[in-house]
């Protein structure tokens, strides 16, 4: 190996000849291309740059440049490229920031992937579909406008449990948070539900004002953990006092958030979900 070699974390194999990577010590994110790369890629962690399968190496942001290589359409659907940009001048009109570099790839691959099971009668299920909705609403609408767009260009029929799925491919592409990491907070919204349900043998009517007000601030709550934007509690003891049964709820489901994360949740952060759930028991009605 040369010394100018670099290991880099295989982050997604797009295709069978592109691969996105990641070199963890300049946090700078390529895209490998090479015959077969993806294909080889799919069992490995890490490649090294002088491995003799890659031809191409281009920083994410080098879009320009990396589209015009024509290896590069061999993996992906010019169809599903045309309607991956059409959808994403649509989240950039809408949403006025300037997005992830990473939807060039990730979505365009997604659609490509979504076709391919439609056509292929796989069946497509969102479980956490009505927390995606109510978590992110402004991107939730705007992923049924993409939804009929790759429809009418494909000419298919997609379930709308598909909007959930690009709902956080618009969230993450604003919020530059990894489609990964949204996925697992939405699993973790569930759990944290039915923790709370449990302890207090109560059930949350879906759609229920108590219900969204749980999701929307457990979602918020998560996104301040895992982006290590926290806000100062100057309340913590009197809360940990007047609260004590709360408080007890909120350290367990600490635990869990801190598991399922893997990250530490400060004492901040606890007691301000120790005084959302005295509020929501208070108001809870079944």
């Amino acid at each position: 190996m040369s010394k100018e070699s670099i290991w880099l974390s295989v982050q997604r194999v797009v295709g069978n000849n592109i691969v996105m990577a990641f070199d963890e010590t300049t946090d700078i994110e390529y895209v490998l291309l090479g015959k077969g790369l993806g294909f080889a890629a799919k069992n490995l962690t890490t490649l090294s740059t002088d491995d003799d399968r890659i031809e191409k190496r281009f920083r994410l942001e080098d879009r320009e440049q990396l589209m015009n290589h024509p290896s590069f359409f061999e993996d992906i659907d010019h169809k599903a490229m045309e309607v991956s940009d059409q959808i994403i001048q649509m989240i950039e009109k809408r949403f006025n920031k300037t997005l992830h570099n990473k939807i060039y790839l990730a979505l365009p691959s997604h659609i490509q992937f979504t076709v391919y099971r439609i056509r292929h009668h796989m069946e497509i299920t969102n479980p956490f579909l009505y927390e995606t909705q109510v978590c992110f609403p402004q991107e939730y609408e705007v992923a049924l406008q993409a939804l009929q767009m790759i429809c009418s260009a494909f000419d298919i029929t997609i379930p709308e449990d598909e909007a959930g799925f690009l709902t956080y491919h618009i969230h993450s592409a604003v919020s530059h948070v990894p489609v990964g990491q949204l996925v697992k907070m939405s699993t973790l919204l569930g759990k944290l539900q039915k923790m709370i349900e449990q302890e207090k043998q109560i059930t949350f009517q879906q759609g229920s004002m108590n219900q969204v007000r749980l999701m929307i601030h457990l979602r918020f709550s998560l996104e301040r953990i895992v982006q290590g934007s926290l806000v100062e509690n100057l309340l913590i003891q009197p809360i940990r006092e007047q609260y004590a049964e709360e408080y007890i709820l909120a350290n367990q489901m600490k635990v869990v958030m801190e598991k399922e994360l893997n990250v530490s949740i400060p004492e901040d952060e606890v007691c301000f979900l120790t005084m959302h759930l005295y509020r929501l028991f208070r108001t809870y009605q079944p």
